[in-house]
Order: structure tokens, then C-alpha cells, then sequence
């Protein structure tokens, strides 16, 4: 839908389709109020108060429902919203909705309710897109950073940052404008201001790496040879009898993946085991290379060897390919020697031995990779804007060092103060805004 297009009402189911104890379907726009009344047993309806009665369809009732109405601007699109609470159930909902619809609605796209909102300025961009992190979050930890963005907290930092340059530009452009009354700021006034400001940047910019990893999660991928224990490890740490183990040869000839929430969001793959050799078939070999590809991938290498039979020069081949990885070099079967190895963690998977010393490693090194209270949480769009509105005051910090032109400079800020509003919605297009929403789930 164009920006521009004139709204109409819209429906969708709010809530995820399946046998429940609640259903909700949302009804936004002008005409909201009035589809309601069509088929709602109680015709009086009274913003901000709960109604109780029957969905019906001429005279006949559908379910037994509350129904929450809301006024503009006091409603989450900013627009007349009604919902409809109903009992959970893929049919009851969507008889409902198919109601809704033939009475004047059409269905809502992806996102749109939060776009609606977001264009009717009931949030700014980067709270619209903390919504979408809301509702993907893998772990409890992420749903938790994310709120503080729906809450306005990164808004509110490029909102400082926007006024501070726009007061600078003011002053630059009153100067230009009005030499004989107003004198050009100084150069160290210039230089000072730009520094604080790309200091908040960078402090913003800073939490990049733990934002990525707290939305997209850490991949940890298991290697060693053959029969070493990769997948009784995977099934140890997942708690669960997840991949097949024998004490044949080959057994996992494909990569195995499964998600764990350690406050992080973890995805635990299994490897086939890599070894080279003629009896190699085809699928096997195969498997060896999408082995050696998650290795690659993956953000940390668990490499585990056969303690009771040392490390020979297959194991020491494979942990030359992962020298460069972050990696723990895992001993298995230590239930089976007298000493325990050095330069390694001891483990038995078959007596559990060293399996939670394992996992506390493993713990501290992925929480070591995202803080767990990281201030501003970014996603991508936000950091590359971040990093053009670096570059355009950094080259405005140059020119003012070299005392340039004052109107030169004042093309940086005005660069700089475009990529921030990007940002939080101020300047955006049509292409980037349906791809943000299109990312939502349709009733959001």
C-alpha cells in the first residue's frame, strides 16, 4: 500500500491460529465502528469499555464474545479500533473475521496495523521495528532488550543527536545568512560539538555486535573424526536423544541442527565425522564438506578427539582448520585414562563427566560475545545509517580542523541529520518501509 493511499478499514486475526483459550481479531479505520454494530449483539458501544455479547449473522449467533472499542487518536493504530475477543479455536476465528470481511474490511497486510500506527506517529520507526523484535525474539533476553526500544530509548539518543547538530547547522546557516548580524560559530565550538556527537554515535554503534548476536544467536558446531562422540555430545547438551549414535563409522552423514535458549539465542549443529579415506561413499563425502562449511560458519567450534586413544595426526589436521576459530578442544572418553589431558576440557559423555564444566565454558564464552544489558539494541538498516551519518560528520569534523567554508560544512550536517532520520521515520521511502513491514506477521 502507498504512504499516501487513503486508509480503509482493515481486519485480521491478532492472535496465533490453533485451539486456545482466547481468540482476538482487530478492526482498524473509519469505518470500524460502524462493521461492528452490523453484527454485534450490543449496538451502544462506549470507547475504553468493555461490551459483552454475541457475534451474530442475521439473527444467527456465531459466538459468545467481548469486544474492545477504541476512539481515535487512543488506540495502538491511532485510528477507531475495535477487537474482538472471542474463544480460541482456527474456526470460531475465522467465521468471525469472513463476518467482518463481508461487512466492509478487507484483510490487513503484514504489518500494516503497526505501520498504520507508525504513519498516524503513535511511534517513530525504530519503536515499529522494535515490535517485529518483540514478536521474533528467541530468548528471553532479547525480548527484554527489545522492549527498551518499543519503550523510545533509541529514538530519545538520535533525537539528543539530532538536536545538537541542528543547533549547530542553525547558527552555521544564521551566520551565512546573516553576516552583518549574526558572526559565524567558532571553529573550536564546531570541532567540540562534532566530537560529542560522534562519540554518541560510536557508544551507539559500540552494542553493534552484541545486537546481532542477541537477534540472530550463536552457532556452535561440533567436529572431530569419526566416532569420537559428536553426536552423544549434541544430545547431552541438548537433553535429548536428538541424533542417531553407533559405534559405526559414518554414522551422521548429514549436518544436524537444533536451537537451545541459554539467555542467548544457541544453534547446536551436529557434524558429520571428517576424516579422509577411500572408503568414503559419496553422501558421506558429501556430509565431510558441509562439515568443514559450518565449521567455517560457526561462531564457535566444540572440536572433541578420543581421549583414550590420543590425538594423531587426523584430529591434529582438523584442528589446524579451525585454528583461527574461536574453538574448545573437547577430550571425550576421559573416564578411560588415568590423567586428565591438558590444554583441553575433560569430559565423558557416557558417565556425564566434565559435561557441566563444559557448558559453563561454553556459557561464558557466549555471553562474552553480547553484554548481557547492552544499552541500544540496532539491527542492520539502523546501523548502516548510523555508519553514513558517521562518515558525514567526520568529514565535517575534518573541514572544520582545517577551517573550511562554514557552508561547505553545513552540507555534512545536513547529510548527517538525513541518515538519522531514516532512523526514527522522519525521511523514508516507500521501498524501504514496505520491506521493514513486510517482515511482521499479518494482525501486527
Amino acid at each position: 500500500m502507498n504512504i499516501i493511499q487513503e486508509f480503509d478499514t482493515i481486519a485480521a486475526i491478532a492472535t496465533p491460529l490453533g485451539t486456545g483459550g482466547v481468540g482476538v481479531i482487530r478492526i482498524s479505520g473509519d469505518t470500524a465502528f460502524d462493521i461492528i454494530k452490523k453484527i454485534f449483539s450490543k449496538k451502544n458501544l462506549e470507547a475504553g469499555k468493555i461490551a459483552h455479547g454475541w457475534i451474530q449473522d442475521n439473527g444467527k449467533k456465531i459466538d459468545e464474545v467481548i469486544v474492545l472499542p477504541f476512539r481515535n487518536p487512543h488506540s495502538y493504530t491511532g485510528e477507531d479500533v475495535i477487537e474482538v475477543h472471542c474463544h480460541g479455536g482456527i474456526n470460531v476465528v475465522r467465521n468471525i473475521l469472513d463476518l467482518i470481511l463481508k461487512n466492509g474490511a478487507r484483510t490487513a497486510e503484514r504489518g500494516e496495523f503497526t505501520k498504520r500506527a507508525f504513519l498516524n506517529k503513535k511511534m517513530d520507526l525504530s519503536q515499529a521495528e522494535a515490535v517485529a523484535d518483540l514478536i521474533h525474539a528467541k530468548t528471553r533476553n532479547f525480548a527484554i532488550q527489545s522492549a527498551k526500544n518499543l519503550s523510545g530509548v533509541l529514538g530519545e539518543k538520535i533525537g539528543e543527536i539530532k538536536k545538537e547538530i541542528f543547533e549547530v547547522l542553525s547558527k552555521i546557516i544564521a551566520g551565512i545568512d546573516f553576516p552583518e548580524d549574526v558572526a559565524e560559530p567558532e571553529y573550536s565550538y564546531l570541532i567540540e560539538s562534532f566530537e560529542h556527537s560522534l562519540k554518541e554515535i560510536n557508544k551507539i554503534l559500540s552494542y553493534a555486535k552484541s545486537s546481532d548476536i542477541l537477534r540472530q544467536g550463536v552457532k556452535i558446531a561440533i567436529v572431530g573424526k569419526p566416532n569420537v562422540g559428536k553426536s552423544s555430545l549434541f544430545n547431552k547438551l541438548l537433553n535429548v536423544e536428538r541424533a542417531i549414535v553407533t559405534d559405526i563409522a559414518g554414522t551422521t552423514r548429514d549436518v544436524i541442527k537444533e536451537n537451545l535458549d541459554w539467555d542467548v539465542a544457541i544453534t547446536l549443529i551436529d557434524t558429520a565425522g571428517i576424516r579422509d579415506n577411500e572408503e568414503v561413499g559419496k553422501v558421506e563425502e558429501i556430509g565431510i564438506e558441509y562439515s568443514k562449511q559450518s565449521a567455517d560458519e560457526a561462531d564457535l567450534v566444540l572440536f572433541i578427539y578420543d581421549a583414550s586413544r590420543g590425538m594423531n595426526e587426523e584430529d591434529k589436521a582438523i584442528l589446524n582448520l579451525i585454528e583461527n576459530k574461536n574453538h574448545l578442544i573437547v577430550a571425550n572418553k576421559c573416564d578411560l585414562i588415568e590423567k586428565p589431558i591438558d590444554n583441553a576440557i575433560n569430559i565423558s559423555v557416557q558417565t556425564d563427566k566434565g559435561i557441566e564444566e563444559l557448558k559453563e565454558k561454553i556459557k561464558e564464552i557466549v555471553y562474552n560475545f553480547s553484554s548481557e544489558d547492552t544499552e541500544f539494541i540496532t539491527n542492520k538498516r539502523q546501523q548502516d545509517c548510523l555508519v553514513k551519518c558517521k562518515e558525514s560528520l567526520t568529514q565535517a569534523l575534518n573541514a572544520a580542523k582545517i577551517g573550511e567554508l562554514q557552508d561547505l560544512i553545513s552540507i555534512d550536517l545536513k547529510s548527517a541529520l538525513l541518515f538519522l532520520d531514516e532512523i526514527t521515520g522522519e525521511v523514508i521511502t516507500d521501498e524501504i518501509l514496505e520491506n521493514i513491514f513486510s517482515h511482521f506477521c499479518i494482525g501486527k
